[in-house]
């Protein structure tokens, strides 16, 4: 919940330049919804691909407040992010909501992001693994193979969003593969990415990136800093 129209324009026209560099390259934006139809207007056929930060589990109905998933992909958006901590934490999504709302974005035509993670508290305890399971297991359970083409995961520990943490590259590592091994032995032949979130900036992510099983990122408040922005753009196709 951050900039206004303004800085949304100044924002969308700084990455659409920077992803004209590096055309190969996925390079997605999520703004606040009241901006989406403005962004997708302003992106045009620029390649970045337009994102929500959030959506409802019906298409329609007395929900006042709400947005269907129908809503943004009539306003251009091609993908959803679900199940990021805040909405878990703040707004008490649990992973069977968050598991309708996966199906009711995807029979709208969308991509999703589905966000995991752990608490500090859950870290020290040891469980890290055990609830990521748990996460995975509940959000996606009206998944198959077919559909988890169409799901990436973001592996953001909580203790490490906004706090300025962030997991070492091997502690993420770790996770990342753990992620994957769990979503092959559950999907068979499934292409997906895994992303990693929590204070990504372009001071540790050379070292996130160079991981095997770390796909990308799923960038946070960095992604407020147009500069910030494009220059991990350019870390992640320094070998191109």
């Amino acid at each position: 919940m951050n900039g206004g129209r303004a800085e949304t324009d100044e924002w969308v026209k700084a990455v659409c330049e920077a992803a004209s560099l590096y055309p190969s390259t996925d390079i997605g934006i999520a703004p606040p919804f009241v901006y989406l139809e403005r962004a997708a207007n302003l992106l045009g056929k620029s390649g970045v691909l337009l994102g929500a930060q959030n959506c409802h589990w019906k298409m329609k109905g007395a929900f006042t407040g709400e947005i269907s998933p129908l809503f943004l992909k009539d306003a251009g958006c091609d993908f959803v992010i679900l199940g990021h901590s805040e909405r878990r934490m703040i707004f008490g999504e649990d992973n069977l909501l968050i598991s309708d709302k996966i199906s009711a974005a995807l029979e709208a035509g969308l991509r999703v992001i589905l966000c995991v993670g752990e608490t500090e508290n859950e870290k020290e305890e040891g469980i890290t693994k055990k609830i990521i399971e748990k996460q995975l297991s509940e959000s996606l359970s009206g998944a198959n193979s077919e559909s988890m083409s169409k799901i990436d995961i973001a592996y953001e520990p909580v203790w490490a969003i906004g706090t300025g943490k962030v997991a070492t590259g091997s502690i993420a590592q770790e996770i990342h593969a753990h992620i994957r091994n769990f979503i092959e032995d559950r999907f068979v032949g499934v292409s997906f990415r895994i992303l990693y979130g929590g204070s990504v900036k372009p001071s540790n992510w050379n070292e996130l990136d160079s991981k095997s099983d770390i796909d990308g990122a799923l960038v946070g408040g960095v992604s407020l800093i147009p500069s910030d922005f494009r220059k991990l753009i350019e870390l992640s196709n320094k070998g191109e």
